[in-house]
């Protein structure tokens, strides 16, 4: 349930993004499933379509990055729906093979930043490591390679700040990055979610309202407003 004093914030954040995504591309399918879906079949029927689609993709091309990125994204997303551990560390392998393969990609440097700190805020940074392998450390440095990689896009600005505004709502960097995710570039729909979540965000912000920032970021991240995730 969404409190009643983030209605607005939300409304700001989600505001002019049309109810459903195209569900074409496997990336399609993932933006349909971690935004706008509000039940957990939905979400998992569209990130199992994904993977099935980055799959086909990577049996005709198997270096094709944009796939391995989106299986990878699939992988991490059934993970995070369903509670598998089992899932969850095939991801972050998933994730460190691109890197390994491509260590420019600023993309699969955020997917992998994600992982990390978004293990450690669910488990805590001791069982998260000890369960998963997840480090604080390793997730950050990630998110700033990827905004160092990414250029001017609100994409990897917007989501760095949501995740470190949702571990601490007074992280000096994540009220940065926020703050620059409002007026970057916005080339793909991705890129305008984050900047309309990082507009969003700064209202608690500038209220000074950790609290509200907190529970905010949480739900504008990805699946933030499904009901029933483990």
């Amino acid at each position: 349930m969404i409190r009643s004093g983030l209605r607005p914030i939300l409304a700001i954040g989600m505001s002019c993004v049309c109810t459903q995504a195209l569900a074409e591309t496997p990336r399609d399918l993932l933006t349909q499933a971690s935004f706008f879906d509000r039940d957990l079949v939905s979400a998992q029927r569209h990130v199992e379509s994904a993977a099935q689609g980055a799959t086909a993709i990577l049996q005709r091309t198997p270096q094709n990055s944009e796939a391995a990125l989106m299986r990878a994204t699939a992988i991490g997303y059934d993970a995070k729906l369903t509670g598998s551990r089992s899932q969850a560390i095939a991801a972050r392998t998933a994730f460190e093979t691109l890197i390994a393969r491509e260590p420019q990609n600023a993309e699969a440097q955020l997917a992998l930043g994600a992982w990390h700190v978004g293990v450690v805020f669910k488990l805590g940074r001791f069982l998260g490591r000890a369960a998963l392998g997840a480090q604080k450390s390793v997730g950050l440095a990630a998110l700033d390679r990827a905004v160092a990689l990414g250029g001017n896009r609100a994409l990897f600005a917007g989501l760095s700040a949501l995740l470190r505004l949702e571990l601490d709502p007074s992280d000096p960097r994540g009220v940065q990055l926020a703050e620059l995710a409002s007026h970057e570039a916005t080339p793909t729909p991705l890129d305008r979610i984050m900047q309309r979540s990082a507009v969003a965000i700064l209202t608690p912000l500038r209220a000074h309202d950790g609290r509200a920032t907190k529970l905010a970021a949480a739900q504008l991240l990805p699946f933030g407003q499904v009901a029933g995730i483990p």
